[in-house]
């Protein structure tokens, strides 16, 4: 069991007025922090939280409660002080910026992308190219074809027409990169001028995006990934300070975007949604994204784990920076995420959020292991595989057998509905 540091509550007037939001000075490191005993947390479950975090590969972990630091734990060498890199998670932080363009009037999201970036930024016909929108880009449904050798490719010979705008959801790297272009084209800044004159002079969130092969990647500290929970916490308002300007454009980053992929924004995850797309498929999972979490949170989610959970219905914003938590390296580490908040929960003293399928007794499949078919009574209908690197399989139950010759050797936990309408999890081994 490991130590972890407490922090005193700072009582300001009443009650009420002490769970208002706190925001840090925008320079330096002061930050306001509060005792997760004096919260009515769980605190006995903070050392298995820790020690969790530890175990997958984690650098940083914070939880702010209404703004102030409740937990605040680092691995190894990294400290407050040290870089890391955002990934993935970095689109939620674009998004709000080309929100915050629309805002000044510099940009429309409902403008063809060709009139920021010039014609020819794709290899698409002028016809096909002028029918992609800056909206198209906030939400991967552009059409572009993200089986290209290089998905990741922002030259126009590698952003090729697949499908019409809009009716194709997929998680392509390219054209949301595109949307720096965009920004800049816009703007007439950088893209890192733009950040800090939006972003950092009004809130601290220090950081800069650099070129990181193909992708304009985020780098900043952790306690500025903090800063940017506590920022869409509060709506895109720092301190009384719209730095946003624009709340129906928060709600729609923030709410799903489209119908194919439900549990997407503009570059934001959404959690309780009935269903989900992951990265690199097609397939459409039932279920919401993060079971264990709350039903409201939003979450800015990278490849490794880098990721911000932000749940407005308690004021709570986690960040973890790190490596890989499942060694492989999934492009949002889904599994992950969930397993987490099963941790929080404890630390919370609540099951809010708990989807029934975790606190079901576990059925029982046949044969252990398994080759080519799997017998899990009661199972009907689709269900997710779910394997130890975090990626998802989409499987199908007839009569209570899956056909699992299609998966990877290896341990997968299975998500499906019995047939008493119940949602149901179940391990099962899969050998070659």
């Amino acid at each position: 069991m490991r130590p972890f540091a407490l922090a005193t509550l700072t009582v300001i007037g009443s009650a009420v007025h002490a769970q208002q939001l706190y925001f840090p000075p925008i320079v330096g490191n002061t930050w306001e922090t509060v005792d997760p005993a004096a919260l009515g947390w769980c605190t006995d479950a903070i050392p298995p939280l820790l020690d969790f975090v530890d175990a997958n590969n984690s650098k940083a972990f914070i939880v702010l409660k209404d703004g102030r630091i409740a937990i605040e734990h680092y691995t190894g060498t990294f400290t407050q002080d040290s870089i890391w890199y955002w990934a993935s998670a970095g689109k939620s932080l674009t998004s709000f910026l080309v929100g915050a363009a629309q805002a000044d009037g510099l940009l429309d999201i409902n403008d063809v992308s060709t009139d920021y970036l010039g014609a020819g930024w794709t290899s698409c016909t002028p016809g096909q190219e002028s029918n992609i929108t800056v909206r198209h880009q906030l939400t991967m449904t552009t059409g572009l074809d993200d089986g290209v050798a290089n998905p990741d490719c922002t030259d126009p010979a590698c952003l090729q027409f697949l499908a019409v705008p809009g009716t194709r959801w997929a998680y392509h790297n390219a054209p949301y990169t595109r949307l720096d272009g965009v920004i800049e084209g816009a703007t007439g800044q950088t893209l890192n001028g733009y950040v800090y004159s939006k972003l950092t002079a009004s809130t601290g969130i220090a950081g800069l995006y650099l070129q990181t092969g193909d992708n304009n990647v985020f780098y900043s500290k952790p306690r500025a990934m903090a800063r940017f929970g506590l920022l869409a916490l509060n709506r895109g308002v720092w301190n009384g300070n719209d730095v946003l300007g624009d709340d129906a454009y928060f709600e729609a980053m923030t709410t799903p975007s489209q119908s194919l992929n439900e549990s997407y924004g503009y570059l934001w995850w959404l959690n309780g949604q009935p269903s989900f797309m992951a990265p690199g498929s097609q397939f459409v999972f039932t279920g919401q994204l993060a079971p264990n979490a709350p039903a409201d949170m939003v979450s800015a989610l990278g490849k490794n784990g880098q990721q911000i959970n932000v749940v407005p219905s308690q004021g709570i914003v986690v960040v973890r920076m790190g490596n890989a938590p499942d060694g492989t390296g999934a492009a949002v580490a889904i599994v992950f995420n969930n397993e987490l908040w099963g941790m929080l929960n404890d630390v919370f003293c609540t099951s809010t959020g708990l989807d029934p399928i975790e606190e079901a007794e576990e059925p029982i499949a046949s044969p252990v292991p398994a080759s080519t078919w799997i017998q899990v009574p009661g199972a009907t209908g689709s269900a997710q595989a779910i394997g130890t690197d975090s990626r998802l399989h989409a499987l199908s139950f007839t009569a209570g057998a899956a056909d699992v010759s299609g998966l990877p050797a290896g341990t997968y936990a299975i998500r499906f509905s019995a047939s008493n309408g119940l949602r149901r999890v179940v391990r099962i081994v899969v050998a070659r």
